[in-house]
Formats: structure tokens, C-alpha cells, sequence
């Protein structure tokens, strides 16, 4: 009973941020869906032509964050979030015209549809050329998908901050974040046939119109929780717990207006604990992203409809990830721990399960279905603890930073993007040409257990780290 005089509409808004994180991901995975089958046949790319886009979006994502963080502090929640996601949307649509765009610098004629610029991309002899142009007109449509995407989850964490008390923060944040898990799984039953129905380009356009879609019911809905006509009163002083109720309103006031400086910011150890928890682990979930569909090509000759059910079961595998905003909260409710301590225990629990990443590529040989598990779990963990690592932000700092930290960490996410999708295209490639043999694998296979090793250990690695520079709970004072 007591529930439903406080208020739901707090989930609402926790249902638009999942929704915003599935279109996020859909349009982040239609490239590593399509490129093996339909667009290396039409611009000739080789893995260090797709690692270096990749790598490349990374990192003017990384830098995004850092700005996209603070933009969002700075223009608010509302605006931020629409102006995010317009931008991502139309870097998603600019994908589908780099073939004509290609077709139009080699042959003069821009005005033509996409199968005429297919069927002369195919003809054309210069190979180079055609790689050339073509890696260059999508570089500069992932660099707008990126820009416009680094805005998400900045947005995201301040909303919930906005909407959510600290003790409940978790596993919102896991919600919302598990919509990262259900785009992923949803883009390899629809994105390979829809290319294969429509063209590699209407995957772009179907998909890339989804945002905008979106920007409309979050006008409707948003508003601040104190001002919303939908949040009860009982809600709001729900949601508003972990405020200090003995200040009055004109020191809530300056408190709202406060800002914190971007150079100040690294300034403390807390913001320096959440970017390396960020740069040694978003890489890992990356590489999964981004090369998984090349994987199954390479190694097992999956095409990417033959694919579908193995990447669908192992981002399925991934939901998982809801225990991981339930388990902090329990270490917090039951445990009676602070929130910093129940979530970095949490967080230690996540770290061991990448482990069993070391056995994906070994397991393959008895069926390629074991790898698909293994990486699902090592998915599962990583996505709960990016859930419990986003929230240690709302818990060590004021809302009006929370943009910010989590922007500066989003940037040092991206940085280990970057190098680990540059050094797979590198190191697939030269595996791919020199045969090489690392452990008794041969090839590309050599290639992605050396990856594989590299996620495995990667969170322990983060942890450690981060919990000497936090070793205890600490609320900072700006």
C-alpha cells in the first residue's frame, strides 16, 4: 500500500532512459552487423580499416564525454538529453549515403540511388581509392554518431540522481542500463535482415530514425521532479531523502546554481577512482560490441543472418546484468554497509566472472556455443558493474557534478575503447598474414585469445586500483 501512495512516475522516466540506451546501442551495432557481409564486398575494407573507425569513434566519443558532461550541467537535463540524441540520430542517417557519397567523388554523379552506387562501387578497379574515400566518409559519420551518443549516459546518471534516492540509484541505473543489452540483442535478429531485405543502407535509416522518435515523448514527459505535476508529494519527498531538509530555500537555491570547474574536478582522487574503473573496463565491452559478429565470421564462418541466434543468446545472457543493481542494494539495505562499500563489494563479486573469458576461445573447439556462454556471462558482469560504477558518482558527489565526473570518466571509457579496437584491427590483421601461433591457436584465432586475456583481467585490475585510491567512503566537499 505503502508503495502506491508514493508514486511511480519516477519509473517512467527510469523506462524513457531504457529506451534511450536500446536506441543508443542499435544504432552503435549496425555497422559491426554489416560490414563483413555487405560492406566489405562493396568498399574492400580489411580489419585495420574497420578497427581504425571504430578506434577512431571511439576516442572523439571519449573526448565527447568529457564535454558532453559538462554540457549537460550546463544547458540542463532536458535540452541536453533532446540536442544528444538529434545529433546521434543524424550521424546514424549520414552512414547510409557514404556510398553515394564514394560513388560521387569517383565517377562525378552524386544524384543516384543506392544501388547504383553500389553496382559501381563493385566495378571500380582502384581498390585503394575506393578504401580511401569510403573509410573517410564514414569516419566523419561516426564522428557525429559519436558526439551526439557521448551525451547518453551523462544525461542518464544526472536524471537519476534527479529522480531516485541514493539507496535505489543502483539498480535504477541498472535498468536503464540494461537497454545497452537489449539493443545489442535485438540488433542481430533484425539489423542482418534487414540488410539483406533492403540494402545495408535501410538499416541505417530505419534504425537512425528511432531517436527522433524518442525526442518527442521525452518533451512530453520530463520535467524536474518539484515541478512535474505527475510526481505526488509523497514521491518527491521520497525521491528528495537524502537531502538535507535543514537548509532553507535560498541556500537550496545557490546549492542548485552551484557549478564545478572541469580542471577542479581532478582534483580528486574520487574522480581519478572512476576514470580508471572506466578506462581498464569499457574497452572490454566494447571489443564484445563491436567485434563479436566478426568473430563468429572469422574463427567459426558465420554469415551474419547464420550469426543471429548465437549473438542473440549472448546479449541475452547479459540481462543478467538486473542482479547487479539488486545485489549492492541488498549489501546496503540488509548489510547495513554505506552505499561506496556495498557497491565496490558488489563490484568485486562482478570483477572474478571476465575470468571466464581466458576459457572462450579453448571451449570453441568443442562447440562454438561455449564461447557464446562465456562471453554472455563475462557481459553480464560487465554490465553490472557499469551499472554500480556509474552510481559511485551520485554517491561520492553533489548532483551538480554528477554531469561532469561522469563525463570525464566516459572520456577515459573511450580512450581504452580507442586502443583496444585500433590494436584488434592491428593485431587481427597481422595474426591473419603472418599465421602466428600464440598458445596452440593459429591465425585470427591466436588474435582473439590474446583479446580474450586482456578482458579477462582487466576488472580486478580496476578495482584494485580503485579502492586504493577510495579505500573508504567519502563524500565530497566542493
Amino acid at each position: 500500500m505503502l508503495k502506491e501512495k508514493i508514486g511511480k512516475y519516477r519509473w517512467q522516466i527510469c523506462a524513457l532512459l531504457f529506451f534511450a540506451t536500446t536506441i543508443n546501442y542499435l544504432d552503435r551495432q549496425v555497422l559491426s552487423l554489416t560490414w563483413k557481409d555487405e560492406i566489405v564486398p562493396e568498399f574492400h575494407w580489411t580489419d585495420s580499416d574497420y578497427g581504425n573507425i571504430t578506434s577512431i569513434f571511439s576516442l572523439v566519443y571519449a573526448f565527447s564525454m568529457l564535454f558532453a558532461g559538462k554540457f549537460v550541467d550546463w544547458i540542463d537535463t532536458k535540452k541536453g538529453f533532446s540536442i544528444a540524441i538529434f545529433i546521434w540520430s543524424v550521424g546514424a542517417l549520414l552512414h547510409a549515403y557514404c556510398g553515394i557519397a564514394t560513388s560521387g567523388v569517383l565517377n562525378g554523379t552524386w544524384l543516384v540511388s543506392f544501388t547504383t552506387a553500389r553496382e559501381h562501387l563493385r566495378t571500380v578497379t582502384d581498390v585503394a581509392k575506393v578504401v580511401n574515400i569510403s573509410v573517410g566518409f564514414f569516419l566523419v559519420a561516426r564522428i557525429v554518431l559519436a558526439i551526439g551518443e557521448a551525451g547518453n549516459f551523462p544525461a542518464a546518471i544526472k536524471t537519476t540522481a534527479e529522480f531516485f534516492p541514493k539507496k535505489d540509484r543502483g539498480f535504477a541505473t541498472s535498468v536503464f542500463n540494461s537497454g545497452a543489452t537489449i539493443g545489442a540483442m535485438l540488433a542481430p535478429i533484425s539489423i542482418p535482415f534487414i540488410a539483406e531485405a533492403l540494402g545495408w543502407e535501410m538499416t541505417f535509416i530505419i534504425i537512425g530514425a528511432l531517436g527522433f522518435l524518442w525526442i518527442f515523448f521525452w518533451q512530453a514527459m520530463y520535467r524536474k521532479p518539484h515541478l512535474h505535476p505527475k510526481v505526488t508529494k509523497e514521491e518527491l519527498t521520497y525521491i528528495l531523502q537524502d537531502d538535507d531538509h535543514t537548509l532553507g530555500a535560498e541556500e537550496k537555491a545557490k546549492n542548485s546554481a552551484k557549478k564545478l570547474p572541469l580542471l577542479q574536478a581532478f582534483k580528486y582522487k574520487q574522480t581519478w577512482a572512476f576514470a580508471v574503473g572506466k578506462f581498464m573496463t569499457d574497452g572490454v565491452w566494447w571489443f564484445f560490441l563491436f567485434w563479436m559478429p566478426a568473430y563468429l565470421k572469422d574463427v567459426y564462418g558465420l554469415s551474419g543472418t547464420q550469426a543471429a541466434p548465437y549473438l542473440t543468446v549472448l546479449y541475452a545472457i547479459t540481462m543478467l546484468s538486473l542482479i547487479g543493481g539488486w545485489l549492492p542494494s541488498y549489501f546496503i539495505a540488509k548489510k547495513q554497509m554505506n552505499p561506496y562499500n556495498g557497491r565496490m563489494f558488489a563490484m568485486l563479486i562482478f570483477a572474478f566472472f571476465p575470468l571466464l573469458s581466458l576459457l572462450a576461445q579453448p571451449s570453441g573447439n568443442i562447440s562454438v556455443w561455449l564461447p557464446v556462454i562465456i562471453i554472455g556471462i563475462a557481459g553480464a558482469a560487465h554490465q553490472s558493474w557499469s551499472a554500480n560504477i556509474f552510481s559511485t558518482v551520485s554517491d561520492m558527489f553533489p548532483k551538480y557534478a554528477i554531469g561532469t565526473i561522469t563525463g570525464i570518466g566516459g572520456m577515459a571509457g573511450g580512450i581504452g575503447s580507442y586502443i583496444i579496437n585500433k590494436g584488434s584491427g592491428k593485431l587481427f590483421d597481422y595474426a591473419q598474414e603472418t599465421n602466428m601461433v600464440f598458445l596452440g591457436f593459429t591465425g585470427k584465432s591466436a588474435g582473439y585469445f590474446i583479446i580474450f586475456s586482456i578482458c579477462a583481467v582487466a576488472y580486478l585490475i580496476a578495482w584494485v586500483v580503485m579502492k586504493w585510491l577510495v579505500p573508504k567512503y567519502k563524500l565530497v566537499e566542493i
